[in-house]
């Protein structure tokens, strides 16, 4: 098969690796990929959002799959012109994944298809979302209804943090036009995880889930960011628990999109709260999650290309997902300044030495005029590494960020060790 990744990030260059290593490859490209993928596939300089110019490459090339990483691309129609052309991908359609593109969409979803999730209100009014923060209190969730790179959700422990946030999102419009809307949802207590599934549009299959850890600093402090670090399988994660999610959330959900006329293909993932309750549904997000797809995929054991192909087709029938028997965990080295501006230009050295310890998936690197690796990012480098237990895995990856050398880089110290 001719494969065509779309993306530059940390989850593109795992995808890249994975897809590397079947069987069934024929070529590889990545757009517009980075540093590090370019060992591993061919990359072109093609910007992810634009979807003219993918698909006009997809079709010189002959691409026989095209695999979406990030999310904007899918929201933007990459799915519908691929098939229009004739070509597979593997992921939804702009109207399957509005799941993720708007936060008022995914909870509208969430109750007809009978997926327990937080209770909610949307808003286009600041006047009427501060009204009903007046009447509902703290803690809440203010989330910004549009794509926000992650960094469109404040968990607000006070009423003056979440007025805050209300006159940053829909004032001052720091996340754009993604914050025109805002959802205020209840503050759910429990362990968060990240569940993925891969779906060929009827039917859905588990492929794991993950525990990322969302806030900047050690401890769980300070704002929230893409990721800092995941670790898999989270040790919550029985096979019961994943019975009752696959059952009570995923493939309700799955059945009231087709439904609604607009099926989902691709891979799902869904944000989860344990709660006393039960799972309840946080977010869906529509395609693989970063970091969490550099601790998941590392486990998984198989052809990841042939699974990838399977669901894009529409014919899961017969497809099995099997993982093995290990521990994963992935730390996140970040640029100085991130999630806010981050420090760019920093050269970056000591790789080698490092993947003796793990696997070094690059996310925010770049090629300065000199050829040297430099940083060009807020999430810049991942280290992954599998053991036959979680510390093992842990100690490994932080002996490789340990062997870095990138005086702007900085880490959580503290990535898994809730589950330890």
């Amino acid at each position: 098969m001719r494969v065509l990744v779309v993306g530059g990030g940390g989850r593109e260059h795992a995808l890249c690796a994975a897809i590397a290593a079947s069987p069934l490859l024929r070529r590889l490209w990545c757009a517009p990929g980075n540093p590090g993928i370019e060992a591993v596939a061919d990359c072109v300089p093609i910007a992810a959002t634009d979807i003219p110019a993918l698909v006009a490459f997809a079709l010189a090339q002959g691409v026989d799959l095209v695999m979406p990483g990030p999310e904007a691309p899918l929201t933007l129609g990459l799915a519908d012109a691929c098939r229009a052309a004739g070509i597979a991908c593997c992921g939804p359609s702009a109207a399957a994944a509005a799941l993720e593109g708007s936060k008022e969409f995914c909870k509208q979803v969430a109750d007809a298809a009978g997926v327990p999730t937080a209770a909610w209100a949307s808003f286009r009014d600041p006047a009427a979302a501060r009204a009903h923060l007046a009447a509902i209190g703290a803690p809440i969730v203010v989330k910004a209804d549009g794509l926000a790179a992650g960094k469109g959700v404040v968990v607000a422990a006070t009423l003056a943090e979440a007025e805050a946030a209300i006159a940053d999102m829909m004032e001052a419009r720091i996340h754009g036009e993604a914050g025109a809307r805002l959802v205020l949802e209840e503050c759910l207590v429990g362990e968060e995880i990240s569940v993925f599934a891969l779906s060929d549009g009827t039917r859905a299959l588990l492929l794991g889930a993950a525990a990322d850890h969302k806030r900047v600093g050690e401890g769980d402090t300070g704002p929230n960011t893409g990721g800092m670090g995941a670790y898999a399988p989270p040790p919550a994660f029985t096979p019961a628990l994943a019975e009752t999610v696959m059952a009570r959330i995923i493939n309700p959900t799955l059945a009231e999109m087709a439904r609604r006329g607009t099926p989902f293909r691709g891979v799902l993932f869904a944000g989860l709260m344990l709660t006393a309750a039960g799972p309840k549904l946080i977010e869906f997000n529509v395609r693989f999650g970063d970091p969490e797809t550099e601790a998941l995929l590392p486990l998984l054991d198989g052809d990841v290309l042939a699974l990838l192909a399977a669901a894009a087709g529409g014919d899961l029938t017969g497809a099995r997902i099997a993982l093995k028997p290990a521990h994963s965990l992935a730390v996140v080295m970040a640029a100085r300044g991130y999630p806010g501006k981050p420090a760019a230009g920093g050269a970056i050295g000591g790789l080698e030495a490092a993947a003796r310890h793990a696997t070094i998936f690059q996310a925010g690197t770049a090629r300065d005029a000199e050829g040297r690796l430099v940083a060009a990012g807020g999430r810049v480098l991942v280290a992954s590494a599998t053991g036959a237990t979680l510390q093992s895995a842990r100690d490994a990856a932080y002996a490789a960020v340990d062997a870095i050398e990138w005086a702007d880089g900085f880490v959580r110290r503290d990535i898994g060790a809730r589950a330890l």
